[in-house]
């Protein structure tokens, strides 16, 4: 009996040295997250902070002083009418672009999953777009598509047809700017669905193929709901991304002609770096930032319940 005592209290003993050294362990991973929120303080919070100082200024963008104007800036804002076309353009950038990436980028995914000949190579050249920075591959495409000689025009001039002026077409180069960017960056959500597909086990095709469900049925019941969490990732990033497009509009267009093709972001460079408007730059800012915030976080919550377990 003494001995099962000893023993008894030897192990509680143990228990609370180990239960201290876990928390202790616990509460030391704490300063590990330090370093990254310095970051995130320093490059995102300060300058959102900053940013939202400014709105409420009359600042140039270059002068030593300035004057505080309360919201004014922010009544100019909301009876500005370029304001709510760049607006416009801005959420067609973000969904257009997010919705072609993501067809697009599933289907290639499903077909580089089945076993077909160069599946990696296909891959690869898919994907390659991705390493090239979007200005330079907005100044690629200018090239194709530039009124004087741009390659689209010289075909069709071969062809005895008419020239086109794509980029100076309103509401054409709104779309290029699109197609563009659903190009150069499908290869990043075709991985993603290509990783989603191949995490869902093989056995629940087996089973609906023995039910009898057909190729539709499966991929509606089976494809969809497991890779949904893939969807939710992508649709985020997507959206993102598309929102805060710039370069891509600036290589092709410019934002014009006038300011028919240009968004936030850009409409925030010409305001601070062509008309010195900086105060009212960091207005249209602030109304984007609101903007990328609502709408990614309400596909994030969206995307999240349809999300089901494997």
């Amino acid at each position: 009996m003494i001995g099962a005592e000893t023993a008894k209290n030897t192990l509680v003993k143990t228990k609370g040295k180990r239960s201290k050294l876990g928390k202790w362990q616990e509460s030391s991973l704490w300063w590990m997250y330090l370093p990254a929120l310095a970051a995130v303080c320093f490059f995102i919070l300060y300058p959102f902070l900053n940013g939202l100082k400014i709105s409420f200024t009359n600042w140039d963008g270059f002068s030593q002083t300035f004057d505080y104007v309360g919201l004014k800036q922010y009544t100019r804002l909301l009876k500005d009418p370029d304001t709510w076309l760049v607006v416009r353009n801005t959420l067609l950038y973000g969904i257009g672009s997010t919705l072609f990436q993501n067809i697009v980028g599933l289907l290639y995914a499903l077909l580089l999953n089945q076993s077909i000949k160069m599946r990696a190579i296909t891959r690869t050249i898919v994907y390659l777009p991705v390493i090239i920075s979007p200005l330079i591959m907005g100044y690629i495409w200018y090239f194709f598509f530039a009124f004087q000689g741009g390659a689209l025009n010289d075909v069709l001039l071969f062809l005895g047809l008419h020239k086109v002026n794509a980029l100076g077409d309103p509401t054409m180069n709104k779309w290029l700017i699109v197609f563009v960017n659903t190009y150069q960056f499908v290869g990043i959500a075709m991985i993603i669905y290509l990783a989603g597909l191949q995490s869902i086990s093989k056995d629940y095709y087996e089973a609906a193929q023995i039910d009898g469900a057909s190729a539709l049925q499966q991929f509606k019941n089976i494809t969809l709901p497991l890779l949904m969490p893939s969807i939710t990732i992508n649709m985020v990033l997507n959206i993102i991304g598309g929102l805060k497009l710039f370069d891509v509009i600036i290589a092709l267009t410019g934002g014009g002609p006038g300011n028919s093709s240009q968004s936030m972001s850009t409409y925030m460079y010409d305001l601070y770096f062509n008309r010195q408007d900086a105060g009212y730059a960091a207005t249209q800012g602030i109304l984007m930032a609101v903007i990328i915030l609502v709408i990614s976080l309400g596909a994030l919550l969206f995307f999240k319940r349809k999300e089901v377990e494997a």
